[in-house]
């Protein structure tokens, strides 16, 4: 888990480069700043958290998390209710704004 500093366009690029960094280390995105990746064990676990130590950025903050896989199994996802949007119904609510 990460948190950059991105008030400006440099250290918007450097935000990237450090996400795109973590691409290539292996990672995938779990949420915006939240990546995770499998390892072995924990000693490849540590030596990997010492690879995004050296890719982070001035200014940064990292979290490393060491999860094992039964905890990880124990994960629950939750997702709201997905939203259905009927066509008919959104261009009568609009029909003022509606013009050719």
């Amino acid at each position: 888990m990460f948190d950059l500093p991105v008030g400006t366009k440099a250290e918007m690029r450097r935000a990237t480069i450090f996400r795109n960094s973590l691409l290539e280390l292996g990672f995938s995105r779990k949420q915006f700043s939240v990546y995770m990746r499998h390892t072995e064990n924990l000693d490849k676990a540590k030596q990997l958290a010492q690879k995004v130590k050296y890719c982070l950025i001035p200014n940064g903050f990292v979290s490393v998390l060491y999860i094992t896989d039964r905890q990880y199994g124990m994960v629950e996802n939750f997702f709201g209710p997905v939203q259905v949007e009927n066509e008919a119904d959104n261009l009568a609510k609009h029909e003022q704004l509606l013009l050719f």
